[in-house]
């Protein structure tokens, strides 16, 4: 893997920078790599969404050319991912904390490292909307998620009646999705139709465990600890209310543009997307920066033509780089780079498997064995199938459990497989992280953080017992 530490002001002078890792931005990589400018990549981590972009947060994607029966969204990134790596892409696994546009060359600073390049792309996508109702901050991560994909498996919703807000495709791909758990889902729909495809409009109708209700806005949610209830009130006439009795409520509303960074440098429209002066062409307000994806479309926002944008961006920028005699070609070694590696699927150990020295391991065997004969911390990962958060938050623990040189022992719990386990952990939603030692539980983590967290936390543990 082509990864770039952080190790203050990089002095060389990039051919191209990308900023964002979905479709657009591994699209752009793919194809700049290919054109030896060998471009340097920042996917992103937290601000804006994560790495791989809203497909991370997707199951069945049956739209992309190339896969008749459908890929899962976070498998379809990873091939992504893999292929601009295979061609020579470097990767920034950080967000992208400041940008300078007024000079030349532009200045990207990302994780404390300050990049200064030529030319740069800009992928930066859109991030899921929130309704802004008066409990919503109650009940975020207690019954409210804005990704059933991540959350709908967890303990606290299987058999539960449950509620999905929007009428768009992702807003129906999430309820067909919920009732492989929930005992009914509730599709609230604002509106007197669905802006779903068609395909996704039949499917959904002809759902005996969706019920659909139109005209309808989520006002309120209720609850103790967690979410027992909403109010759903019409949309045409205020004083029509009714009450629901669900355990959890999940967003489908729409995006907003991550284009805060931009924000007085690049030309925006009104809703905050980037401006693009010739409508077709990636080019922006300022010679030598292009947007590809969702950051610039407001209208198509598809995998596919965020994929295409990327494309158009790439050979732009690449052409200007050449027009502009400022391109400086990598030169490659063998002319057909080694194959591409994939993420591999572990096996869950058994009595017969279980390696009492393997710094990573999967399964409920492998839980209870480590927690009760090993000596040294152990951080527990508990997962779902095609949880894009999960899918990053993986490799970052295992570079954490190499860093520390055997220090810390790793396992993962699919909470699909090991529902008991993950209801005995407490666990409501995907990734959920717990740091165990001497059989007492030290912290834990809800979502993806930054490795350096998660590294901290140990190396303290192991210094001071705390």
């Amino acid at each position: 893997m082509a990864m770039v530490a952080s190790s203050g002001t990089n002095d060389s002078i990039q051919n191209m920078v990308i900023i964002g890792s979905g479709p657009a931005g591994y699209t752009a990589a793919i194809y700049a790599a290919r054109a030896n400018l060998s471009p340097l990549l920042i996917t992103g981590f937290q601000r804006g969404g994560m790495p791989g972009g809203q497909l991370m947060t997707t199951t069945q994607v049956e739209n992309f050319p190339g896969f008749p029966d459908g890929i899962l969204g976070p498998d379809l990134m990873d091939r992504m991912k893999a292929q601009a790596e295979r061609w020579g892409t470097r990767l920034v696994e950080a967000d992208a904390d400041r940008l300078d546009l007024q000079q030349r060359p532009f200045l990207v600073e990302a994780d404390g490292d300050v990049f200064r390049t030529h030319s740069l792309i800009l992928a930066l996508g859109a991030r899921a909307n929130r309704l802004g109702i008066a409990t919503e901050a109650r009940f975020w991560a207690k019954g409210i998620s804005a990704c059933a994909i991540c959350d709908g498996a967890t303990p606290q919703f299987r058999g539960q009646p449950l509620a999905v807000v929007g009428g768009g495709d992702s807003a129906c791909e999430e309820a067909a999705y919920l009732t492989r758990y929930s005992s009914e889902v509730h599709l609230v729909v604002r509106r007197h139709e669905l802006r779903a495809s068609r395909a996704m409009v039949d499917r959904v109708l002809a759902n005996p465990g969706i019920t659909v209700h139109w005209n309808r806005q989520l006002v309120a949610c209720h609850g103790e600890a967690w979410l027992e209830s909403i109010t759903l009130q019409h949309s045409q006439d205020p004083e029509q209310r009714e009450k629901l009795s669900v355990q959890g409520v999940f967003y489908a509303i729409g995006h907003t543009p991550n284009t805060e960074l931009l924000k007085g440098q690049l030309g925006l429209d009104d809703g905050g997307y980037v401006e693009l002066p010739c409508p077709g062409a990636p080019n922006t307000t300022i010679e030598g920066v292009y947007a590809a994806g969702d950051v610039a479309d407001r209208r198509w926002r598809q995998a596919i033509t965020a994929g295409g944008s990327g494309c158009q961006a790439a050979l732009a920028a690449e052409r200007w780089l050449t027009e502009s005699n400022l391109a400086r070609l990598m030169a490659r070694s063998q002319p057909e780079p080694a194959a591409a590696v994939l993420p591999q699927q572990q096996e869950a150990a058994t009595a017969a498997s279980f390696d009492p020295a393997a710094a990573w391991q999967k399964g409920s065997y492998s839980l209870r064995r480590l927690y009760h004969e090993s000596d040294k911390p152990l951080l527990v990962v508990y997962t779902s199938p095609g949880c894009g958060p999960c899918h990053v938050l993986k490799p970052q623990l295992r570079r954490v459990i190499q860093e520390l040189d055997g220090q810390v022992m790793g396992v993962e719990i699919d909470i699909e497989v090991e529902q008991e386990i993950a209801q005995q952990a407490g666990v409501r939603g995907t990734p959920t992280t717990q740091l165990f030692w001497r059989k007492a539980l030290v912290q834990q983590w809800q979502g993806v953080r930054q490795r350096s967290e998660f590294h901290r936390s140990i190396a303290n543990l192991l210094d001071h017992g705390t």
